[in-house]
């Protein structure tokens, strides 16, 4: 369709028939001064942006929805047949209500956390940049809603796939259609210090870092989580405080309660003494339940007395109000079910 200098469509008579104005002499003069060269770079950076926005425009299929109230998780399937899930989360209350998408950054994980359903997948592949960014455009597109904020807490280590990321991370902050700022990221990492440490030389001190910690002491966390290992606690407190971030602004660190495991009011001091002088926010989540891992949710007593040593502490410390647990949405339940095979009809490969 041909369009009239402001955007409209114009008429066909006009469009054949009508003599074009006379151009600008200085345009015109300016035009003639460009090179070859110059020309087929202006014409190569219009060609790259209507591709970039063909993409936007096309993300990857959902081929899987499921709601809890107006929670929605939904997944899509990449090219090569793979599978991976993202969260649309509702926030705030009714005449002040927006969305956090939660986000993947890879199909899978290789970081085996015991309570975490992803970390039984293993680690397939990691998520490009188009299919990370595509998962806003798909909620966009698929369920009309606006997205606020962006976590990375789907499935996958960000870490892992860090240039991956910040690429992403970048295109959100800079998209001009639907720009969702730095300061309203959050990247999510069970704590891979060198990761942490590449994430703070970027200087974004207004974008968020969470820690997904889930223990007061070296014992306990790597009984549940091995990359303990590689980055103990020592090592990881080292690198929160060194991370930059905004006056008054701070880490977000999650903890995971497990009855009988994480959750007794002694570890609720050992956290507190371990969190003490850093800039940091405990974040208590409930343990969700995902199949074939024996173990079970503390009572709502538990949770308020071990929040409660916390904040008499002087750690400030809130409790996650659980969403999308029904739909198998919610923190450590993505990966339900996992990917069967491949488009090809064979079995995955996952990367050990």
């Amino acid at each position: 369709m041909v369009h009239d200098s402001l955007g409209g469509p114009a008429s066909a008579g006009l469009a054949c028939h009508a003599s074009p104005p006379p151009p600008d002499s200085d345009m015109l003069a300016a035009y003639h001064r460009l090179s070859i060269y110059e020309v087929r770079g202006i014409m190569t950076l219009l060609t790259q942006d209507s591709l970039a926005t063909d993409a936007r425009d096309r993300p990857l299929p959902i081929v899987r929805t499921r709601c809890d109230g107006q929670t929605i998780k939904f997944s899509q399937r990449t090219a090569d047949g793979h599978e991976f899930e993202s969260v649309i989360v509702p926030m705030g209350e009714p005449g002040n209500a927006w969305r956090t998408l939660c986000v993947s950054s890879q199909v899978g994980c290789a970081r085996a956390c015991t309570f975490c359903q992803t970390g039984r997948m293993g680690l397939i592949r990691n998520l490009t940049v188009d299919e990370i960014v595509g998962q806003a455009d798909a909620a966009r597109q698929k369920f009309g809603v606006s997205i606020r904020n962006v976590v990375f807490m789907g499935m996958g280590e960000p870490m892992d796939n860090l240039d991956n990321v910040v690429a992403a991370i970048r295109q959100f902050h800079e998209d001009r259609r639907n720009q969702i700022a730095r300061r309203r990221i959050t990247v999510s990492t069970a704590g891979r210090c060198d990761g942490i440490r590449r994430l703070g030389q970027l200087g974004w001190k207004r974008m968020g870092l969470a820690v997904s910690l889930n223990a007061p002491n070296d014992d306990i966390r790597s009984q549940i989580m091995p990359i303990n290992k590689s980055d103990p606690m020592d090592k990881l407190r080292a690198a929160i405080a060194d991370y930059p971030i905004r006056a008054g602004g701070h880490v977000l660190i999650e903890y995971v309660l497990i009855a009988g495991l994480n959750d007794r009011p002694d570890h609720a001091r050992q956290l507190a003494e371990y969190l003490r002088g850093l800039p940091t926010c405990v974040n208590l989540i409930p343990y969700n339940p995902c199949d074939g891992i024996d173990y079970r949710t503390p009572g709502a007593e538990v949770v308020d007395e071990f929040q409660q040593i916390l904040m008499a502490a002087g750690q400030l410390a809130f409790r996650r109000n659980t969403k999308g647990r029904n739909a198998l949405g919610a923190c450590g339940q993505l990966g339900h079910p996992p990917p069967q095979v491949a488009s090809s009809g064979q079995p995955l490969k996952v990367i050990s």
